[in-house]
């Protein structure tokens, strides 16, 4: 029996690998696809974190797809809503049925005799082994590790004679009504959890070793609910997420230029929620805005639990977990029968599948980023990331249709491999994202790196993107196209065009 054979494999059914075939089907008509998911379901993040509250952390106008408008009311959507949404994704633009769930992909080969990847995979319910062939490969993963989080080595943990969960693997009958509960963490999971387990815990503690940035924004958008009355959706739509593509950009751009002004303004609107006698060293971080990424809370929901005492915070260190709760370095003890320790994710590339080329190991570590989308010196592949310092959509959309202009170009022109030429460029050593998160710093070594230069250098800066991805000139002196006869070892003279894009 021969491999399956597609145009474009893609890697991950989530919010990337969906948005990613439904740019394919609408603008690379006639190119076949397939999707490896290892789930039994689409979503991605949205389908595996199943905590209370779970939601969004971004605004749904920019979350959304650019091809699919956000009906919702919500600001911040409910992970059902979300994985509802990439479902209708899928079923309006014809992708369902290119989905192979179930099979967990295990290492990808470039073979540049047969100009093409040969990636293997296991169907983890049966153990049966499987093979796909592709002209073009993207890896719409994530960035983290789906079998594990990260949890440090607390001491004394085997004392604890209560519960303790991580996030990512949430129990589905968990009982906390009427427990004590800590939650372990100070990011976004942690300020979702807190007041989303409040109103049935008997009482939910936040134990942070440093605090967070954290900005209430309404639940509903005012402005897309009057519009909403005499414009169609999609208009809304459109408008909303040009607004909040500006805002969120103003807002990174001043915390970088005026962190002072942005840090007193948003001390200043906690310190109205919370009233003049709450210790503000609670929200008053030790780094400045946007360093790391800001949280933000529906409605203030979290001040709200907070004010009315069904939860409170604590800033201090753990010294050891005792029988009945986590003993601090202050010397108090927190009462726990429930502990959940939102500490972050493990971060890994590609869902922990190998990735070679002639069968020799590749690190992705080692490669630079192109556009943060293509990788340097690997073929006819792309990784689709999202920003860290605005949705991650605005990015993975961007990706996506960058992937479909280079698709088309090399069909115009008859190419049939592309590469971008790293030729007498070296990597800086800074990684592909530069937040100062703690996940972040764990893992700089596994992800891709930045050059000194353009393309090869990553502004996260959708306004400067969007014009680079969506109409830069394809054949810019860096991407190497090439015609290559199947079978030969040798290669026509690569096209290379003598000026560098803007």
């Amino acid at each position: 029996m021969n491999n399956p054979h597609v145009d474009v494999l893609i890697i991950g059914a989530g919010l990337s690998g969906i948005g990613a075939a439904c740019h394919i089907k609408q603008n690379c008509k006639g190119k076949t696809i397939k999707i490896l998911e290892r789930r039994k379901a689409i979503g991605g993040t949205w389908d595996l974190f199943r905590y209370p509250g779970i939601r969004s952390d971004s605004d749904m106008f920019t979350l959304g797809y650019s091809f699919k408008p956000w009906k919702g009311e919500k600001v911040l959507a409910n992970g059902t809503e979300i994985r509802n949404y990439v479902t209708e994704a899928a079923k309006e633009y014809g992708v369902t049925k290119d989905i192979q769930f179930g099979l967990k992909v295990t290492s990808a080969n470039w073979d540049s005799s047969a100009n093409q990847w040969v990636v293997e995979g296991v169907i983890e319910e049966t153990g049966e082994q499987q093979t796909y062939t592709a002209n073009f490969l993207m890896g719409c993963t994530g960035y983290y590790n789906y079998d594990q989080g990260y949890s440090p080595e607390f001491p004394g943990i085997k004392n604890f004679k209560g519960t303790v969960v991580h996030p990512q693997f949430w129990p589905e009958k968990l009982d906390y009504s009427g427990k004590r509960v800590v939650v372990i963490g100070s990011g976004a999971t942690a300020i979702t959890l807190v007041p989303a387990m409040a109103d049935q815990a008997a009482h939910v503690t936040m134990l942070q070793r440093s605090p967070t940035y954290i900005a209430s924004i309404p639940s509903v958008d005012p402005v897309s609910v009057v519009l909403k009355k005499f414009m169609p959706d999609s208009l809304v739509y459109k408008l909303g997420r040009a607004r909040n593509i500006a805002l969120q950009r103003l807002i990174f751009k001043l915390s970088k230029e005026r962190p002072n002004a942005v840090k007193r303004l948003l001390l200043g609107a906690t310190r109205a929620r919370m009233g003049k006698n709450f210790d503000m060293k609670h929200f008053t971080p030790y780094y400045n805005p946007w360093d790391q990424r800001l949280c933000v809370v529906p409605d203030g929901d979290l001040f709200k639990v907070l004010k009315k005492g069904k939860a409170s915070i604590v800033t201090d260190h753990i010294d050891t977990f005792v029988k009945d709760g986590i003993q601090l370095k202050s010397g108090d003890v927190l009462q726990a029968d429930i502990v959940v320790t939102a500490t972050g994710l493990d971060l890994q590339i590609l869902g922990g599948m190998g990735l070679t080329i002639d069968g020799e190991p590749l690190h992705i570590g080692d490669v630079m980023s192109y556009k943060g989308v293509m990788m340097s010196n690997i073929p006819n592949f792309a990784m689709v990331f999202g920003y860290t310092n605005a949705s991650w959509t605005l990015k993975a959309d961007l990706a996506s249709e960058f992937v479909c202009r280079v698709i088309n170009h090399m069909d115009a022109k008859g190419y049939n491999r592309v590469m971008p030429n790293a030729e007498g460029v070296s990597p800086d050593g800074s990684p592909m994202f530069d937040l100062d998160a703690g996940y972040m710093k764990r893992a700089a070594d596994r992800l891709p790196k930045q050059g000194p230069v353009a393309p090869w250098t990553i502004e996260n800066n959708y306004l400067a993107d969007r014009p680079r991805l969506k109409k830069g000139e394809i054949e810019d002196g860096v991407l190497e196209f090439s015609v290559v006869k199947t079978g030969a070892a040798s290669k026509a003279k690569p096209k290379r065009a003598e000026k560098a894009a803007a």
